[in-house]
């Protein structure tokens, strides 16, 4: 197959027949009064609840999520080890240092980038943030640069990032739910080792003392794990969470609440709802080829689809509601294709429900073609 062949959206429909009832549960109360919020399950990629999800809104702390992201991203890559060590400037710990939520760190202290990240995740250490920004960038620009460009590359389009710490600065910064469950997912299905790591800690130990996260959910509702608070007196109380029971994983933010005391119980609130009011019905086992994807230029006519985990629908609890299966990639999917790389997307529709996506990725690398290779698939493309 020709590589100079134009690109296009394939969806490939996947023979299920589920089907039953109708009728979708009422969301908890407790988040009747929060302005923004969203509940998704990321093995279907269901909305379950949303209320304004593409509103953007000021962060607050919960910026620092983005670069605990981009962190991730660079000690993935071998580019910034756990141990390596920052040093606190004079202007950094005179601007940061007992500002808000800090370390209350000193000009001239070293930390590792473990402890700053540390700080960062279960503290929301303002000063962590910018030492861990500036020590490794150069700059807070030339963070929040990669900031941006992260959440270009996740497909975050109404979310901007003008400092690493969601301090306020004049609305510069801001998001919105829905781009903020796809940075959680990436989060977790990209790095969950340093996941489990940093975030869903309930507390610190720093300087003799144990400083306590202000996680509503962590250690009250059954698997929650995180991931970040936030409140300024512009923003209000907001939190992105998530929790995760047997192979179910549920993300959420709600986002404007009135106070901590409101903004806890609509977190918890919707996360139990997650879990009671709807169930799981199982479609693929973790590692199971999902489907194959046309390749152009490449060694392999196809490659196989897998997801990061189990994939699932989600239906009402004691539903049968009908489920359908489409395969969606921008395609055929030109060589060479790394083991691993996003390629696609299963879509996962639910009788009376938004349709939900989950990301494919390669099963295994497809080299592009050798001239054998190129002459063996124009034979099969002449067969009938």
């Amino acid at each position: 197959m020709s590589r100079s062949a134009p690109t296009a959206l394939l969806a490939v429909g996947l023979a299920l027949s589920l089907t039953g009832a109708k009728g979708l549960p009422p969301p908890p109360r407790e988040v009747a009064k929060v302005p923004v919020s969203l509940l998704v399950d990321l093995g279907s990629g269901q909305v379950l609840q949303a209320r304004k999800p593409d509103l953007s809104f000021v962060p607050a702390s919960m910026t620092k999520v983005m670069t605990a992201y981009v962190a991730f991203e660079e000690m993935a890559a071998g580019r910034l080890p756990a141990e390596r060590e920052f040093t606190v400037g004079q202007a950094t710990a005179r601007r940061w240092s007992g500002t808000g939520t800090s370390l209350r760190l000193v000009a001239g202290q070293t930390l590792t980038a473990d402890t700053l990240l540390h700080g960062i995740a279960t503290v929301s250490a303002n000063d962590a943030s910018v030492v861990l920004a500036e020590g490794y960038s150069g700059s807070v620009p030339g963070w929040t640069a990669m900031m941006n460009a992260e959440a270009k590359k996740l497909g975050m389009t109404d979310s901007r990032f003008a400092t690493p710490n969601g301090w306020p600065d004049g609305g510069a910064t801001y998001v919105s739910a829905r781009d903020l469950v796809t940075l959680a997912q990436a989060m977790i299905t990209r790095h969950p080792q340093l996941y489990r790591r940093y975030f869903g800690q309930k507390r610190m130990a720093w300087n003799g003392k144990l400083l306590q996260s202000h996680d509503p959910t962590v250690g009250v509702v059954p698997g929650a794990d995180g991931i970040k608070t936030g409140y300024t007196a512009e923003a209000g109380f907001n939190f992105l969470g998530s929790a995760r029971r047997g192979d179910r994983r549920l993300v959420m933010v709600v986002a404007g609440a009135g106070s901590e005391a409101e903004r806890a119980a609509a977190s918890r609130a919707l996360l139990e709802w997650g879990f009671s009011a709807w169930q799981a019905r199982p479609l693929f086992a973790a590692g199971r080829p999902v489907a194959t994807a046309r390749v152009q230029g490449g060694a392999a006519r196809e490659v196989p689809l897998v997801a990061a985990g189990p994939v699932y629908a989600t239906t009402p609890r004691g539903s049968g509601a009908p489920i359908s299966l489409r395969v969606v990639y921008q395609g055929p999917i030109p060589a060479p294709i790394a083991k691993g790389a996003p390629v696609a997307q299963l879509e996962i529709a639910v009788d009376g429900m938004t349709p939900g996506r989950v990301p494919l990725y390669a099963a295994e690398s497809v080299p592009v073609a050798g001239p054998v290779d190129r002459l063996v698939n124009g034979l099969i493309g002449l067969l009938p």
